[in-house]
């Protein structure tokens, strides 16, 4: 057997990618004079580059490794949730970028408040800041441990240091360092995967023929089971889960929409949006791909793995062990530009939304230099706050990890895109009826929780509250798109308990129709 072993050339290439994502953020600092700026680059960056920066932040370490960790463990079925965005997108994409475009100045969640009040736009950002808090830390947690075992660094120190890294990028350079430095990071990252998968087709006996063969004698590329079970991880469950995870990306995530803002104009913003999704999902697959070459290479190649490897390190064992000198460096280097790529966009739009949420609101005297100073400590904060929780995971262990991802994520969506579309789709929903879809979403979202959720008391795991037969019983990626709907169904019809005026037509899908109508009249 094999232990990972990496020269010193390959240390070299890992730190000057580190250096270099400092460096841009140097490069960048002396233009990073006011706010619209440091959080939208000015909105004058090339539709391409916002584009390849959409990819880069959507391909992130849990791209990297979880995926083949997944695919090498059972199949492709979580690629379903990934096949659905560019289906959403095309549908949606040409009414969601001129509205934001047009009615907001640098939050997602203004819209909210200008379609149902200063409580949904509340509401809205805090679920975002949470599901993102927990989605960075898992980001830092995999990289960093990932990066350990090739390094033979202690973990936390890593975890430190990328940390810093990343702050300083965010800190110094804005958006505009971020997107520049995004589209370096997304080419290494699509060359570090081809890579991996050409070395993988070709290194066993047979080449891509034994791969292929191999891998549908296990039945690993399936998108499997399709049985109409929500109860279990089936093909619906997750093309269910997708459609709503590409509605709440593209339309109410504010990492994506600043990017919209970024752009010269609407046709530059669509074109970037198209550009982001449609690279993302072949290097989605290409990292499934990886995984399933992987478990067709350690069960013909004789190669033995360590004696209880987790599936989520089988790759970076691969890397450290089958990759020539040099090669393995450039991989490394990719993995830490996948986390870089996605965290420093997480950083810089938490602090858009700190400043333009709740700074400006509270202090709408305050000058735009003292917002941008609070931007800037914003984002140290939640920099030095994702560390802290990336260190809780090593404690706390991260099995599992991508399905970590999913779950959080269908938990800390709290009905949002049921909210969005609510406000996007009927003119006559209201803020009154709203608070009740909301509560009603809340309760139930409590309900399976705490009737689903095993907890360790120290006398075994056991549920907060058992009904029996009445316990929530499907699947936890459902519980999000339970919320979203719930929010939809309830708030649009308790909207009709309540008398007041229609919605302008600007903040709804009518305007863009009644325009575009009138466009092609002309």
């Amino acid at each position: 057997m094999h232990e990972p072993i990496i020269h010193w050339i390959d240390y070299v290439i890992v730190i000057l990618s580190v250096i270099l994502a400092v460096g841009m953020g140097l490069y960048f600092a002396r233009r990073q004079k006011n706010t619209e700026t440091y959080f939208a680059g000015g909105g004058n960056i090339p539709a391409w580059a916002v584009g390849m920066s959409i990819f880069a932040t959507l391909i992130s370490s849990v791209t990297f490794l979880a995926y083949p960790g997944a695919a090498y463990a059972s199949n492709w079925i979580l690629l379903v949730q990934g096949l659905m965005v560019p289906i959403v997108l095309v549908a949606m994409i040409g009414v969601i970028v001129p509205l934001f475009r047009k009615v907001i100045k640098l939050s997602t969640y203004e819209y909210f408040e200008r379609r149902f009040g200063f409580f949904a736009r509340l509401y809205s950002s805090l679920a975002f800041t949470l599901g993102h808090f927990s989605k960075m830390g898992t980001v830092f947690f995999l990289v960093s441990l990932a990066l350990s075992e090739f390094l033979n660094f202690d973990i936390y120190m890593i975890i430190l240091i990328l940390g810093i890294a990343i702050i300083l990028l965010t800190l110094l350079g804005g958006m505009e360092a971020i997107i520049w430095m995004d589209v370096i990071q997304g080419f290494m990252l699509i060359g570090g995967g081809l890579i991996c998968l050409g070395l993988l087709l070709f290194l066993p006996e047979g080449g891509p023929s034994t791969v292929f063969s191999v891998a549908k004698q296990f039945d690993k590329i399936s998108f499997g089971p399709y049985d109409w079970d929500l109860t279990q991880l089936t093909f619906i469950v997750m093309a269910l889960n997708g459609i709503f995870y590409a509605i709440q990306k593209y339309g109410t995530d504010q990492t994506i929409v600043q990017r919209y803002l970024a752009a010269k104009d609407d046709k530059s913003a669509k074109k970037a949006a198209y550009i982001g999704v449609f690279m993302s999902v072949p290097v989605w697959t290409l990292f499934m791909f990886i995984g399933t070459g992987l478990f067709v290479f350690y069960q013909v190649s004789g190669n033995p793995l360590p004696e209880g490897i987790k599936a989520d390190a089988v790759f970076p064992f691969f890397i450290g062990t089958q990759l020539p000198v040099g090669v393995t460096g450039l991989i490394i280097a990719a993995l830490a530009a996948a986390a870089i790529s996605s965290l420093d966009s997480d950083m810089n739009c938490l602090a858009a939304i700190a400043v333009q949420d709740y700074y400006a609101r509270f202090k709408p005297k305050s000058t735009d230099k003292q917002r941008l100073r609070f931007g800037r400590l914003i984002v140290v904060v939640s920099g030095a706050a994702s560390v802290g929780i990336a260190m809780l995971y090593v404690v706390w262990g991260g099995e599992g990890v991508l399905g970590a991802v999913f779950g959080l994520y269908a938990i800390f969506s709290a009905g949002i895109v049921g909210l969005f579309l609510l406000g996007l789709l009927s003119r006559r929903a209201n803020k009154q009826g709203l608070y009740v879809g909301i509560a009603a979403a809340v309760l139930f979202t409590a309900y399976a929780m705490l009737t689903s959720t095993k907890f360790d008391f120290g006398s075994g795991k056991q549920l907060l509250l058992d009904l029996g037969s009445w316990n929530f019983t499907h699947h936890k990626y459902m519980l999000g798109v339970y919320s979203h709907i719930i929010v939809f169904v309830v708030g649009y019809f308790a909207s009709f308990l309540f008398k007041t005026p229609l919605a302008d037509k600007e903040l709804t899908i009518y305007g863009y129709l009644e325009k575009k109508h009138k466009k092609e009249s002309k």
